[in-house]
């Protein structure tokens, strides 16, 4: 589904990405860990069209997206869960639904309210209720399920579980793994990498901007030296 290949990207002279090489299969899940700094959310972002890559291409079901724009890569079926949520704290939890499904028609966006209901049944009962008063842990469904009503092929997620409290964050790869058995694709950077390589089909190590290790994600788990090389925390 998703390739790219030799992805640089700059910040004015500093390359925060350094020929990067990945690919997403329809149906995995695929983490995407590191250190702080590594360039994991810079990935994310030059996938998603938030940043511009200075080489490298991008392909989307073989055709390429290098570049394209942000609206352009969700009218593609591409979705990004941004890291910190950005969740619209005014308005009501249907409100930022709704705004989720914005590449949809009326009736389409109303029946993926409904869907969402039925995936995050703690939304449902907060639907007129304004975002700000959630907890961290129902603004990050939330987040996810606003996502989703754009019905993406590709799901991105950046750190999901971050900033949660432990209880949450067994929600959240609760969550993964539920996605995954409904056949869902996901790209997820996460900063829990022993979670993140316990429910991922394969992973990749990010370093200094470059790609440090792949494989699947059990036997990254088991490689304890490469893990306490390339993995903080």
């Amino acid at each position: 589904m998703l390739e790219v290949a030799g992805l640089t990207t700059k910040y004015g002279s500093i390359s925060a990405l350094r020929d990067v090489s990945l690919s997403v299969r329809e149906g995995e899940v695929v983490g995407l860990i590191g250190p702080n700094g590594a360039g994991k959310t810079t990935l994310l972002g030059s996938i998603a069209g938030l940043l511009e890559p200075t080489s490298g291409s991008v392909h989307l079901d073989g055709k390429e997206v290098t570049g394209a724009a942000p609206d352009q890569m969700l009218r593609a079926g591409v979705a990004l869960v941004p890291e910190h949520r950005r969740i619209f704290a005014d308005l009501t939890v249907v409100e930022n639904l709704k705004i989720g499904g914005v590449t949809t028609g009326a009736a389409e966006r109303n029946a993926s309210v409904e869907e969402m209901v039925d995936l995050f049944p703690v939304l449902g009962e907060k639907l007129s209720t304004p975002a700000g008063y959630l907890s961290g842990g129902e603004a990050q469904q939330l987040a996810i399920a606003r996502a989703l009503m754009s019905k993406p092929r590709l799901l991105m997620m950046d750190e999901p579980s971050l900033g949660l409290a432990p209880i949450l964050v067994d929600v959240v790869f609760k969550l993964i793994d539920k996605l995954r058995a409904e056949g869902r694709t996901l790209l997820v950077v996460e900063q829990n990498a022993t979670r993140m390589l316990q429910v991922a089909d394969r992973a990749y190590v990010l370093r200094s901007g470059q790609v440090a290790a792949s494989g699947p994600g059990p036997e990254l788990l088991a490689g304890a030296d490469l893990f306490d090389t390339f993995v903080s925390g």
